[in-house]
């Protein structure tokens, strides 16, 4: 899978002011990625805030995306949730032109067990027309894919290629690239520690920070891939503060902010979000008015 080295990123999902579908929004968002660098593209990952889309809106935003991407970049779609029957039936449903692989997150709120983790990647792996990749978010989902998991799942399933990692834990990571199979990718899930990941040997990153920025953390993950942590060190520090603003009401509140302010989309969310603070939004316009990172 060597599309899913270097730098990814989550795709917003634009909103007019109505909540409707900016697709301009979004055509121009895919230009920024591919003109700024970044090596493939997740569609509708959970910052693409795929909760409050209709199974319509998801299809309609997945056709779009391929057909603007039009070949010239990998393509990830985020198909996952906490119904495993609903999720094989929206993977058999899925049409995979232009798409490389499937992003998929454990579920959440149920809490199972590890052997239910298992059990529902076990059927979501028969199910899938595309390589699988796992997304391990316990933050987010209120448990978590254990390593010992993820390398029994990548060991027994050949189409399970990866996982995209959002636990935080060191230990963590290092087992999974102690015990996984040679050619399984272990993916930061995180902007902030996506150097430190990288230097343990993890294949690359799936950004929020890059739909902003896409220039700055391709350019990141690839001087991490050649071994120069010293030039990787410098724009890591410069993107501590971008990172810093763009979580700190949530996302993808901040960063949508931050993509209006560059002229690419609106700041609209769904609810149950609302758009960052005003307090938030003046201190994103100071903070991008001195930088000069891109």
């Amino acid at each position: 899978m060597d599309e899913l080295y270097g730098a990814g990123v989550a795709l917003v999902t634009p909103f007019h002011s109505d909540g409707t579908i900016d697709y301009l929004g979004l055509e121009k968002l895919i230009e920024h990625q591919i003109n700024g660098g970044m090596d493939y593209l997740v569609s509708l990952g959970t910052t693409g805030e795929v909760a409050t889309l209709t199974e319509d809106e998801r299809k309609a935003i997945w056709k779009f995306t391929a057909e603007k991407a039009a070949g010239r970049i990998p393509l990830v779609a985020g198909i996952g949730g906490n119904n495993t029957v609903e999720v094989v039936r929206q993977l058999n449903a899925f049409d995979c032109d232009g798409y490389t692989a499937i992003l998929s997150v454990s579920p959440y709120y149920n809490k199972p067990t590890q052997e239910g983790i298992y059990q529902h990647y076990k059927a979501i792996a028969a199910a899938t027309p595309l390589p699988l990749i796992l997304y391990n978010v316990p933050g987010r989902t209120g448990s978590g894919i254990s390593a010992e998991t993820t390398v029994r799942l990548a060991k027994e399933f050949p189409n399970i290629v990866g996982t995209k990692e959002a636990s935080g834990s060191f230990d963590q990571f290092s087992k999974i690239l102690r015990d996984k199979p040679d050619e399984f990718l272990l993916i930061s899930g995180d902007d902030p520690v996506t150097l430190p990941m990288m230097a343990l040997g993890a294949a690359g990153i799936i950004s929020v920070v890059g739909n902003a920025f896409p220039t700055a953390v391709s350019q990141l993950a690839k001087l991490c891939y050649e071994n120069r942590y010293e030039e990787a060190r410098t724009i890591h520090n410069r993107l501590i503060r971008i990172t810093e603003l763009c979580f700190a009401e949530g996302n993808p509140a901040g960063i949508k902010t931050m993509l209006s302010e560059l002229g690419i989309c609106g700041a609209s969310v769904r609810l149950p979000l609302v758009e960052a603070s005003s307090q938030l939004t003046t201190t994103i316009r100071e903070e991008l008015a001195k930088t000069d990172i891109r």
